[in-house]
């Protein structure tokens, strides 16, 4: 319905934002990210908004995204049975759009549940099944590699994570982990030595 909205920002919270355009403040609930990236009170302001219905109660709430991309995923994510519009939103919250999938195109289910607030092992699982498809010809070579190498991810997953981008599946990545320890710099230094 509303592709986006700009106008001047009038209230932030930690889960929605006010912008006022035209005499009307729209109630806008977003991601921290996107909140974060709008300023402060007073300036100007501009959400890609998708109008979500919640069809057992009518009742519309307005969501908005500081990017498009952000936007898609979060649509991407709702198009999943059985996951609404405040997890996605709490996924996006906690886990970036490039990092998001990686983590699809990675199998990384638990890292999912674990970030998500809302999000059990179970739906984590059922995401990555329905979405697997449309991010499997994502190009993650071009990631920035502190998506890929970041700080919050300190077990085992990151050192997997490192071995699927440098192109093996996420089963030889497991495999060659197996047994690894100390450091995700040592555990993917040993995971290189028995693929190679």
């Amino acid at each position: 319905m509303f592709h986006y909205i700009e106008g001047k920002l009038a209230l932030k919270t930690d889960s929605f934002a006010v912008i006022e355009t035209g005499g009307i403040g729209y109630r806008i609930y977003s991601t921290r990210p996107s909140l974060e990236a709008l300023g402060e009170i007073g300036s100007k302001a501009k959400l890609y908004t998708y109008l979500n219905i919640k069809t057992t109660s009518d009742i519309l709430s307005l969501y908005g995204f500081a990017t498009q991309e952000e936007k898609n995923i979060f649509e991407m994510v709702l198009g999943v049975s059985g996951i609404g519009a405040k997890t996605a939103a709490n996924l996006l919250s906690n886990i970036s759009p490039s990092k998001f999938a990686l983590t699809v195109v990675t199998d990384d289910a638990q890292y999912l549940a674990k970030n998500t607030p809302g999000l059990g092992p179970k739906g984590a699982k059922r995401l990555i099944l329905e979405l697997k498809d449309k991010f499997k010809d994502a190009d993650i070579s071009d990631m920035p590699a502190e998506e890929i190498f970041s700080p919050e991810m300190v077990d085992d997953n990151e050192a997997v994570s490192a071995l699927v981008v440098l192109g093996y599946s996420p089963e030889e990545a497991r495999r060659a982990l197996k047994g690894a320890t100390g450091s995700a710099e040592e555990m993917i230094k040993y995971g290189l030595k028995n693929l190679l």
